[in-house]
């Protein structure tokens, strides 16, 4: 039985910790508000922005997931949650002793500042132009140079029941394109989120590196076109150039590695993902 701490037990956390629970693994889940881990998951107390509360993390610990998101779309809290809580979180570990974890650590394509629908992959150069991206390239860097054995997955967009935004966009006919050309982007379904992360975790020897998105880079057209087809609602249309979705976030992202190591996607595309929670016909679902 493996002793696995998941730091920031939230929309993907949790999924991943019922998998885990489910193999026989003793899962710890770290949130502020223990109330919101669900069994069987033992709840840990405690704030990576806050070190006096991580004194009292589980010991012998085999592995430890970094799943955790700020409160705020911004930079100060994106450098206080991923930059000051890396640091802080390796601090605890190190105070422990004994054998290092492995640390894995949930990143994003947005390190790659790429934007016009070039194909990237783990040796792509990462040089974001977002504060996200950025802040995240830097808690990556510590993790790299703190010496433990670490694991980076830098996932797409995720989605599944409870993040339908995009959904509810399509069904009220607010969602728009842009009209000039593609704008890819990169998705992952909350569920083989979690189970790229319990592949890795217990992966042998895994690579410093993946890139955790499906199989189809899709043109943003194309997906709510889909949507809009299986909800039964009107055609989105064409935005203008001021109200257009940002072109700086359109890469095509390859999984190859991540599949090259064994991991099977439940839902390779964003078809099978979406067809698995939105109903057809469901325009007023």
């Amino acid at each position: 039985m493996r002793r696995i701490l998941i730091v920031g037990a939230g929309y993907v956390g949790c999924a991943l910790g019922a998998r885990l629970a489910a193999r026989g693994d003793e899962v710890f889940a770290l949130r502020r508000r223990v109330l919101l881990v669900p069994p069987p998951l033992s709840p840990v107390t405690a704030d990576v922005t806050r070190p006096e509360t991580l004194s009292g993390l589980p010991d012998r610990l085999d592995s430890v997931v970094f799943t955790i998101a700020p409160d705020a779309t911004t930079d100060e809290a994106y450098a206080h949650t991923y930059v000051d809580g890396t640091r802080h979180l390796l601090a605890a570990l190190a105070e422990q002793g004994g054998e290092p974890p492995r640390i894995l650590f949930t990143s994003s394509t947005s390190v790659y500042g790429q934007g016009d629908g070039e194909w990237i992959d783990e040796t792509s150069p990462a040089e974001p132009t977002s504060f996200s991206g950025r802040r995240l390239l830097e808690a990556e860097a510590l993790l790299g140079a703190s010496g433990r054995p670490v694991v980076v997955l830098r996932l797409g967009a995720i989605y599944g029941p409870g993040r339908e935004g995009l959904v509810q966009r399509v069904r009220e006919g607010s969602a728009t394109y842009p009209r000039a050309g593609p704008c890819y982007g990169n998705r992952n379904h909350k569920d083989d989120c979690a189970a790229a992360l319990e592949h890795l975790i217990a992966l042998g020897t895994p690579a410093p590196l993946y890139l955790g998105v499906d199989h189809e880079p899709a043109d943003l057209r194309v997906v709510l076109e889909w949507l809009a087809a299986r909800l039964g609602v009107s055609m989105p249309q064409a935005a203008d150039e001021a109200s257009s979705p940002r072109r700086a976030s359109s890469k095509r992202a390859s999984n190859r590695l991540l599949v090259e190591s064994g991991f099977r996607f439940r839902y390779p595309t964003f078809r099978e993902g979406y067809a698995s929670f939105v109903a057809a016909g469901s325009s007023t679902g």
